[in-house]
């Protein structure tokens, strides 16, 4: 891996070229993921027959061909050995109480003069769940992304993932089950966004949409945002470390590598305090990635968008952090809990040695769906409130109107609106 130190003439240059690590090239793919979001809106089942055929190399003869049947879901989960099924139920009952505990609740408030002031909360009714599957299939995004769905009281949750040459994963499919999915479309990329955001003959629109997924799932998500809501724009996925003197060298460089491996366009970073722990760090790596199963897809990642960074100190390490906003970040020091109020920006923070990032991938609780490429800084990680909606909750007593209304009135006609100004004087008997 490359090592920067912080001291050298051109790390300024180095550094805004890892700050932009998460750029996408969104604005050249826009024309073609809009054609393909049009055709979908135009054409419907027609547009996805053909694209399934383009993209994923089988042809299917209509929508019922691209709807996985319920009983394919059952006889999935029933063929799992005993151990996969012991490992998803735990992840499940893990990430369900983890979101339970932050489903926000309705509220009222009440004042003396009679006046109720409150917020309501409320699922959406639809919501659609994108779940990639071009390098690597995920179940553990499937139930990262069903479950707060699940907790916030979602009725109809659908699924859309890629599905090359026809041949479902198993392991989806028994994730399916076990959350309790009654519909999954076997079709990938802008064309699934599309089918999911405007619905066709068949397949009724959601609500929001949630999911990651390569640039053309991310650009459709962008373009879509209006019509339906969204979680977020993700990117590659990424990882930080910071470490001092006291960490572990082998434990590190496992950890950067279990990022890179997902895609090659995934970055690994590490900012440290000791240039022995870099070099330490580098030479693992170096060492690991022969022996791993995807070790070509993490030795482009880790060769063009690995990187080491040597710091003065600890102070300036967290700086750098903050300005990176990891999605995720492990902090590897001697007091790593007396580090956790300086980090302003990450997406999820692991914290200690025994803490490796794939803990929180699978069945930690929080939610492995998080801001990536700096987002971290305006962007949180998925939860119950994206499938939830606020409503507003407000009563006046005839009191409140009297001691309120005057003002009320003043502030409309300082803006001009006279009718909101007389809707209030005519309940006051002024007009």
């Amino acid at each position: 891996m490359k090592i920067f130190n912080t001291s050298d003439s051109n790390f300024s240059a180095t550094f805004m070229e890892i700050l932009n690590r998460g750029k996408m090239d969104i604005k050249n793919v826009t024309p073609i993921v809009q054609n393909l979001l049009d055709d979908v809106i135009f054409r419907g089942i027609d547009a996805l027959k053909e694209n399934i055929f383009k993209f994923d190399k089988w042809e299917p003869r209509g929508l019922d061909d691209i709807r996985i049947p319920l009983n394919d879901l059952a006889k999935a989960y029933n063929q799992l050995d005993d151990n996969a099924k012991s490992a998803l139920h735990t992840a499940y009952d893990r990430i369900y109480s983890f979101h339970l505990k932050q489903k926000p609740k309705t509220w009222l408030d009440f004042e003396e003069n009679g006046t109720v002031l409150g917020q309501k909360i409320t699922p959406v009714d639809r919501a659609g769940l994108y779940i990639p599957g071009g390098k690597a299939v995920y179940p553990s995004s499937l139930l990262m992304n069903a479950i707060p769905a699940i907790v916030a009281g979602v009725k109809d949750i659908i699924v859309c993932t890629p599905t090359p040459s026809n041949e479902p994963n198993n392991i989806l499919l028994a994730t399916a089950y076990l959350c309790g999915i009654k519909e999954i479309y076997k079709v990938g990329g802008a064309s699934a966004i599309g089918l999911m955001a405007y619905g066709i003959d068949g397949v009724k629109k959601v609500d929001v949409i949630t999911g990651p997924g390569n640039i053309f799932v991310a650009t459709a998500k962008k373009l879509v945002f209006g019509e339906v809501c969204i979680d977020m724009i993700a990117g590659p996925s990424e990882i930080g470390i910071i470490a001092d003197e006291n960490a572990n060298p082998k434990y590190i460089a496992h950890d950067l590598l279990s990022q890179s491996e997902h895609d090659e366009m995934a970055s690994s970073i590490l900012i440290t305090t000791s240039k022995e722990l870099a070099t330490e760090v580098s030479a693992h790596v170096s060492m690991i990635l022969p022996s791993l199963s995807r070790k070509n897809i993490a030795k482009e990642s880790i060769s063009n968008r690995g990187a080491i960074i040597v710091a003065k100190d600890i102070d300036e390490c967290i700086a750098l952090s903050n300005q990176l906003a990891f999605e995720h970040l492990e902090i590897l020091t001697h007091n790593s809990f007396e580090l956790l109020s300086r980090i302003k920006h990450a997406g999820a923070i692991f914290l200690g040695e025994n803490t490796p990032e794939p803990i929180g991938d699978y069945l930690a609780g929080p939610n492995h769906t998080l801001p990536t490429g700096g987002s971290a800084k305006f962007f949180s990680p998925l939860g119950t409130e994206v499938f939830m909606k606020k409503s507003s909750i407000i009563s006046f007593s005839k009191q409140a109107l009297d001691e309120l209304g005057e003002e009320c009135a003043i502030l409309a006609d300082l803006e001009g609106l006279d009718a909101h100004k007389k809707a209030i004087l005519v309940r006051k008997k002024e007009i």
